[in-house]
Parts: C-alpha cells; structure tokens; sequence
C-alpha cells in the first residue's frame, strides 16, 4: 500500500493560492471591463493635469493676474507675483499711465467700505467718429498693496488684481434694420443694485443709439466676485424702448431676479434671469433666463395652457396654471417660475384691457391680446362707425393676433368667438374668399355658426371705400435725389405712372414718421403687413396719400435761408421695414456745404410752425429773477460739457449775466403744464463772444460749430439739450401737430428728421 504523508504546516505559499482566485477564474468579460476603465480613468485624468497645468503656465506668462486667486492656497514662498512686471502705483500714477497709452481712466467705483480695492473703467476715443466717441475697452480691479514698504507711505499704492476685456453688442443685434456688425460703443459704467442677490456686486455697463424717435439702450451686466477677486461678463442685452434692466421679486423665493422689459406698443415682452449656483471655482454663479420650453411638468393640461401662452394669451394661460397648480396642492419651483413668468406678463395686458381707450381699434387690440374673444367682438358690433378703423388694424397685422387664435383653437377648436377673429383676420389680409373656405374646413364648427360669422364679414366690409379714405397725409421724412429709377422696385399709387415731365427730376423720401389717421408711427415700421392684395392701394391709403399727394421739399441752404419745391408722389415701397416714397418735382438746389443738413420732406397738413417771440436773458432777469438764476449755471455746464469753452469753475451769477445776458431766449409752455419752458439756442457767434473762456486752439478751430439748442424747466432742470460733444443732434423747429393741440420739436440727426413730443408719464421729449 502506498503511504500518504499529511503536512502540518503547509508552506504560506500554498494556503496563498488556495485562497486567491487565479485570473483565469474571473469571467474574461468583467476582466476586460475592469482593465479597460481603469486605463481610460488614468489617461483622462492624465489628461486634465496635463491640459491645467499648460493653461497655468500660459495665464502665469502673460497674465498672472487671472490666477492671482490661486495665492490664497499658496505659502508665502510659493505666492504668484501678480505685479512682478508692475510695481504698486498710487491711483494718479495708474491716470498718467493709462495717458501715456492715449487712454483714459474712468471714475473709480469702490469695492468695499474701506476703499481699499476699486474698479477703474478705461476709456478709449473711437477712430472716425462723429458721436459717442468714447466707449469703455476694459474693466480693471485694483486692490491696496499689502507690501510693508507701501504700506508706510502716507498715500494708497494699489495693485491691478484683475481686468476684463469689454467690447459691446453688434449694432445688428440692437438696431433691427441694420446690417451692420461693428460693436456698439458702452460709454457708461454704475453700480447695477442687487442687494441680496448674492454676496458680490453687479455693475452695469450702458450705451444708448438714436433711431428716428426711438431712443435704444443696450448693455452688458457684470459681476464682482470678492471671494475670487475676479469679473465675470454675465448678460449682454439690448432694449428698443430705451429701458434698462432691473432687479424685481418675480417668483417669490427670497432673492429677486433681473427683469429685461422689451415692451413694444402693447405686445409684452419680459425676460426674467435667475441667479443660480453652479461648480465653477472662478465663476461659481449664472444668470439663467426662465423658459417656457420645456414644461415643467408632464400633464397635458398644463402643457397647453403654456402653449397658448408662448403665443401671447397670457391671461388665460395664468387662470389655467393657478386652477391646475391649486389642484396640486403646489407644484415644484420650476414650474411655479414658469407660472411666475406668465402670471407678470398677464400683468401688462390685463392692465391694458381694463383702461378706456379712445379709439375703438386700439381697445379692441388690447382686448384680443388678453384673450377677451367676447369683448372685442362687442366692441366691433356696437360702433358700426369705426369697423374700418378695425379693418386696418387686422389687414396691418404681423401675425401676433393670427397666431393668438391658432393657439386658441388648437386647445379648445369649438370656440365661436375665436372663429370669428379669425375669419376677419383672414377676410382682411387674403380675402372674403379665404376667410369662406377657412369656415367650412373647420372641424367643430356649426351652421348656425358660420351663418354668424359671414354677418360679420359682411359688416366689415360695409361703406369700406368712404371710411378708408378720410385722412389727410401727414408724414416727415428725408429726400435723396435720384438721377434713374428701377420702375419694377416701386408700388404705383392708383392714377398715378412712373414718367416725369419737363424739368421734374425723381426724389425718394424716407419716411421717419407719419399719421395713419389715428395715431403716429415711427421707423421702423415692422408692423405695417401689406395684403396680397393691392399692396400699393394699401400704403396710399394709409398714408393719405389719396387726400394730398404732395410733398414739400425744403433745402437749407448756407446762409440759412431755405429753398422749397413741391414734388408729386407716385410710387411706393415697404422694406425691412423702411418704407419709402418715389416722388417727382423740379430740381432744387442742393445744399454743397461739407456740413450740410438732410433734406427734409413735409405734407402741407403735417406741422404749423411755432415761433414765440425772443426776449433777452436780462429782460427775462426783470421778469423773472428765479428762472434766470436758475438756468444761467446750467448754460455755463453745457458749454463745458460740448467743449465750446474751457472747463473750470463755474464763473459767479454776475460773471455769467455780463457774459451772456443779451443772448435771446424763447418761454414757451412745451410740457403741458401752465409752466413755461426757457429754449436757448446758440450761435457760433454767440460762442466766439464769450471773453477769455472760448476755446481758441487750432485743433478746436477745425471742428465744425452747428448752432445748439438748450431747454430748460423752470426749475433749471435740462429736459432737452443738443450740447452733447460732437453730437450730431440739432432742434429745427417748434411746431404744433396739426392732428392736436400738442407741440412738438423737429429735430434733425446725422441723416434725418424726427418728431420728439413731451411725454407726461415718461418726463422726457421722445
């Protein structure tokens, strides 16, 4: 028998291998898995290190200061030098320096209650240009130097901490008709209040742009983190109604959130941004705009209540959200902002619904922007008179009421009022015909229904031609001659046809504002829509050009008198929202002076020229003492601020009444207030006259003088001014609006005219 030997101790090796799986037990699949993600994990990670570090090494060769927040977690060996290519400067030396580089500093805006860190705007002069010519390149932060041998000197050395490039929108994102991609200049920089918010401070950066009547603002919003000492570019915005973001309580959570308001006539438009945190070390928050797409909740009610409210039927859509959120029991708080948004759009409109309008086809546009179908139907019944009013209102309809009703039907399509809206809508813009066929195609529509609304139709169309037809033109504009026209580019106006007769040359006036018989409008005009049909027929009609077709066309020549011809319109053209006239008469001649003024284009009915008769600032003194004082240092400003004389300080009243007191100014009520209104309007003259303070230097000789005009309350307050530097603004004339009683400025820009009328609610000619 053979003997079997039994160990003990068996060697540590062989309980080793009884115990450990070998590599061929593991399944191959899991072996391959476990190696495969362990190798991707080491060279991503590899990677990231490799990438960092050569980021790192890049900012510390050019721009230390973009990592300068890394000295918080360094040892006093170890520590960056932020200003190893700049020693500490006092705030003097950084103004004289940033000259020298023909550059500007900014005022100076602190960081903290010590004044121990400030951001310093720098401010550049733009090449070529003839207005706004300063705009700010770069935000830079500086803070005290904390080196002991500065910080025993009786004056402040500070260190550059951190800057930030600016460069502001594209001309072509804030002014609709402009192709233009050059950056809009930002030339003014504040502290944009956001207490609350978060711990740091946002600062907003401003420009403005004049186009025709419309003042557009744009801008950027930045954040000061202190944590980080750094700037973070958080929004770029622009705004056509000239207003600037603010900091509103929109959803209720605490901390308030930045409201854009684009409002345009009654069609609301707000973004709402909310301050959110996010994992970013150097920009560790974001402005992040509520939408309402996606929903926030996968319930169908809800999904459409949005849908109707993404195409403006904000009321009814808020009804539904609090029906359907009251249900709930509350609802998660991204959708409670979706309701939050649409419950402050709902606002506005509703609002607007409620006031009495004076004309009928402006209630019954707020009424169908809030969704009320049943009232803006009865609005149309009981005044037979103005259906034609209303008939223009939807044939110029750019499809903000059109797409209200789509969304309307598409939720509920059974709605009889709603079918109503949008037959006439159709019947004005494509036809009784169309609007015919649209009614029986409808899936959920009732004889009894159609029958109804084919009244309707009918009443719209009842004594159209008289009630068109009823307003004189009343328009301004711009002219441009022209050697040859392109006939097929132009709409003919009825009994009119595109060839001159002897000694008429071709005119085209831009047209910066006119009357439609109910109210004016501004360029550009976006929401003009032309039928299919007889588009031309249309325009003329709109315009009044059926009444009088005549244009006067005024030239100012040198010597400040003014050559006028009447030319005769006869064709028409509506693009991109620039709408313009084709219009023959006899040649005139132009104004050859390098700095000479447009031409400008007048219907007979449009102003009556306003002239009150001028009394001298010292006659003015007897009458009124107060006023004069009041307005005297003011002038004194404005000429100081336009450089037409030297800066300093302001002369005592005596100085300035010797000076200028025989200068003639103009009282004249232009606000409505039974409180007359001094207007001042200087001369180059006028200017030249003042003693030792006139600029006199070559420079200041090669610049063009255009006479100026200053408007000042009674209180002294500027409420109109042309005395911006190198401003190409320039009052023309006081007229009184034929159409009403109210007055208003013609004003001439770089290339046109516009019409500023005094605005009660606002405070300000717009």
């Amino acid at each position: 028998m053979e003997e079997v030997r039994i160990e003990e101790n068996p060697p540590a090796q062989s309980i080793y291998n009884s115990v450990k799986p070998s590599d061929e037990a593991l399944p191959p699949q899991k072996k391959g898995w476990f190696s495969s993600t362990l190798a991707i994990a080491i060279l991503l990670s590899g990677a990231g290190l490799v990438i960092a570090f050569t980021w790192f090494s890049i900012l510390f060769i050019f721009n230390p200061a973009q990592i300068g927040w890394l000295n918080k977690f360094l040892p006093e060996w170890a520590q960056i030098p932020l200003g190893y290519s700049e020693p500490p400067q006092t705030l003097e030396q950084i103004q004289e320096k940033l000259s020298k580089q023909q550059q500007i500093a900014g005022n100076t805006l602190a960081l903290d209650d010590e004044e121990n860190s400030f951001l310093l705007p720098v401010v550049q002069q733009r090449a070529n240009c003839q207005s706004d010519c300063q705009e700010i390149v770069e935000l830079r932060v500086y803070q005290r130097s904390t080196e002991v041998e500065f910080e025993s000197q009786s004056e402040k050395y500070f260190r550059l901490a951190y800057y930030l490039p600016v460069t502001g929108p594209e001309e072509s994102l804030a002014v609709t008709t402009s192709e233009n991609h050059n950056a809009l200049p930002l030339n003014t920089v504040k502290r944009f209040e956001g207490d609350g918010v978060s711990p740091g401070i946002w600062f907003s950066l401003q420009g403005q742009r004049q186009q025709a009547t419309n003042a557009i603002a744009y801008g950027q919003i930045v954040y000061y983190n202190p944590g980080r000492t750094n700037l973070q570019q958080m929004l770029s915005w622009t705004n056509p109604n000239g207003q600037v973001p603010k900091w509103q309580q929109v959803t209720g959570g605490g901390a308030k959130e930045l409201v854009i308001d684009r409002t345009v006539d009654l069609e609301p438009q707000l973004s709402v941004y909310q301050v959110k945190n996010v994992k970013l070390y150097l920009n560790p928050i974001q402005l992040e705009a509520i939408s309402l797409q996606p929903p926030a909740l996968k319930d169908s009610a809800y999904q459409n209540a949005l849908l109707i409210a993404r195409n403006g039927l904000w009321t009814p859509a808020f009804e539904w959200l609090e029906s359907i959120r009251k249900q709930r029991k509350g609802v998660l708080p991204a959708a409670q902002a979706q309701i939050d948004l649409i419950r402050l759009h709902a606002q506005l409109t509703k609002a607007q619904a409620e006031k009495t309008w004076a004309s009928p086809s402006q209630q019954v546009l707020a009424e169908l922007i809030d969704g009320r179908w049943e009232k803006a139907l009865q609005v149309f019944a009981q005044s037979p008179q103005n259906r034609q009013e209303i008939a223009i209102l939807l044939k110029a309809d750019s499809g903000r009421l059109w797409n209200r009703t789509v969304a309307a039907l598409r939720v509920k399509p059974d709605r009889p009022e709603v079918q109503a809206w949008a037959a006439l809508i159709l019947a004005e813009q494509q036809g009784e015909g169309r609007a015919n066929s649209w009614l029986k195609a409808q899936p959920k529509i009732t004889n009894a229904t159609v029958t109804y609304i084919q009244g309707l139709l009918k009443q719209l169309n009842e004594n159209r031609p008289s009630q068109i037809s009823s307003h004189p033109s009343q328009l301004v504009g711009t002219v441009q001659p022209l050697s040859q026209i392109n006939p097929k580019e132009w709409l003919p106006v009825p009994k009119a046809d595109l060839t001159l007769k002897d000694k008429e040359v071709w005119y085209q006036v831009e047209v910066s504002t006119f009357n439609d018989g109910k109210r004016w409008l501004s360029s550009p005009f976006g929401n003009l829509r032309l039928p299919k049909d007889f588009p031309g027929k249309f325009l003329w009609e709109t315009l009044g050009i059926n009444i009088n077709p005549t244009v006067q066309i005024i030239v100012r020549l040198p010597n400040g008198e003014q050559q006028t011809t009447a030319a005769t319109v006869k064709g028409v053209r509506l693009q991109n929202g620039v709408l313009r006239l084709l219009a023959a008469g006899e040649a005139i001649v132009e104004n050859q002076n390098e700095e000479r003024s447009p031409i400008l284009a007048l219907t007979d009915n449009t102003l009556e020229w306003v002239q009150p008769s001028p009394i001298t600032l010292s006659e003015l003194y007897q009458q009124n003492p107060q006023v004069v004082e009041n307005v005297l240092s003011t002038v004194w400003h404005s000429l100081q601020q336009s450089s037409q004389i030297s800066a300093g300080d302001v002369p005592k009243f005596l100085q300035i009444q010797e000076q200028i007191g025989q200068w003639p100014v103009q009282v004249i009520d232009l606000t409505n207030d039974n409180k007359p209104e001094t207007a001042l309007t200087l001369s180059q003259e006028a200017v030249a006259s003042l003693k030792d303070f006139t600029k006199t230097t070559p420079e200041r000789e090669k610049i063009p003088y255009r006479s100026r005009t200053l408007i000042l309350s009674d209180t002294g307050k500027v409420i109109y001014t042309d005395f911006q530097k190198n401003s190409q603004q320039a009052l023309t004339a006081i007229a009184k609006i034929s159409s009403g009683q109210s007055l208003a400025l013609l004003v001439e820009n770089a290339k046109n005219y516009s019409l500023k009328r005094w605005s009660t609610q606002n405070q300000r000619f717009e």
